[in-house]
């Protein structure tokens, strides 16, 4: 067994803390990552808080890892020691459910394998994340992060940009569409960052005007300000898509009515608390509500060479592991523009 370092939780009540523990040594198919770093997720802190409910202590968070392979199984044939690669939501699945065989094994019928919070497929040891110094992958989950990207900032790609990057592809967003995306936070700066890319209008809608300039430096075209019922109005009727990417309490219908015929709104945050959607907000103009969640392993990897060619990364902010519940606590109340990544160094 590999000895592991990293900060934990304990359990929901608990603040992370140093944390020892062991990796399995790599198989024929695994891979060794030193990992360099790590982005803080916003789900996160809902599981290590088990605001979602069913958490496994104790749990090392981290889903969004960028690392250097240091050791490979004998029968790995993607990888050699040296390579930048990341490690993403998910280390495995069933892999022969359909949803697998056509490449979304984050639907598995069986259920994924996520990267913490979850049980290895003897059904017993914990998976434990990226707030570590060392992980062993299945060579299968593994991901060629650009080289042309800096580390730091590509490591919430991980998740924030598969997150955005999937429903936008889905939906084929694209030249002479309009794109909504509500809140400007670790997924909505990626949102609009790939939908601008993608060569659609973007339209960043925020409760304040404080993030305007930001907005607009990110990629936007407009900013409209939720709280704003005239701004609001000017879109009735206009977009073709919406990407919902808030995690707190808000009310889904204002957005809705900004639909075109057939368009879409996508929800991919995750409110602790279900939101309610009136009937008459979809049926008119057969608007569709729906949700998203990250994507396949192939998708991943597409949307990294997507962000590589088009030099695209998270803005983040760089801290030690030893603030890691202070960036709780800041993210909590959107102080961070826009994602927290932890630099592993600090654990060594």
């Amino acid at each position: 067994m590999i000895s592991a370092r990293g900060y934990a939780a304990k359990d929901s009540k608990s603040p992370l803390a140093p944390f020892q523990f062991e990796r399995r040594e790599p198989g024929e198919r695994d891979v060794q990552m030193e990992v360099l770093y790590c982005g803080i997720c916003h789900s996160d802190l809902h599981q290590a808080r088990d605001e979602w409910g069913g958490a496994l202590f104790p749990m090392v968070p981290g889903h969004e890892i960028v690392g250097r392979v240091v050791r490979t199984g004998s029968g790995v044939k993607k990888f050699k020691a040296g390579d930048l690669v990341g490690v993403g939501c998910m280390v495995d699945s069933c892999r022969t459910c359909s949803s697998c065989k056509e490449g979304l094994e984050q639907y598995c019928e069986a259920g994924n394998i996520p990267t913490y919070n979850g049980r290895e497929k003897d059904g017993k040891t914990l998976t434990q994340g990226g707030y570590s110094d060392t992980l062993v992958v299945d060579e299968d989950f593994v991901l060629k992060v650009p080289a042309n990207l800096d580390p730091a900032s590509a490591a919430p790609l991980l998740c924030a940009g598969i997150t955005t990057y999937s429903p936008l592809k889905h939906w084929k967003v694209g030249p002479g569409q309009k794109v909504g995306v509500v809140g400007l936070g670790g997924l909505g700066h990626m949102g609009v960052k790939l939908a601008r890319a993608m060569g659609a209008h973007v339209i960043v809608f925020s409760r304040t005007d404080k993030k305007k300039e930001d907005a607009l430096r990110l990629g936007a075209h407009e900013v409209v300000s939720s709280s704003n019922k005239q701004e609001m109005a000017a879109h009735k009727g206009k977009l073709d898509l919406i990407l919902d990417t808030v995690s707190a309490q808000h009310d889904v219908n204002d957005y809705l009515s900004l639909l075109r015929r057939d368009g879409h709104m996508v929800l991919v945050g995750a409110p602790e608390k279900p939101l309610e959607l009136r009937a008459f907000s979809v049926i008119p103009q057969r608007r569709s509500f729906s949700g998203s969640m990250i994507g396949g392993i192939q998708e991943t990897q597409e949307m990294l060479d997507f962000c590589g060619q088009h030099g695209i990364v998270s803005d983040i902010e760089l801290i030690p592991i030893q603030q890691v519940n202070d960036a709780y606590e800041r993210m909590l109340k959107g102080d961070v523009k826009y994602r927290f990544v932890i630099d592993l160094k600090s654990l060594r």
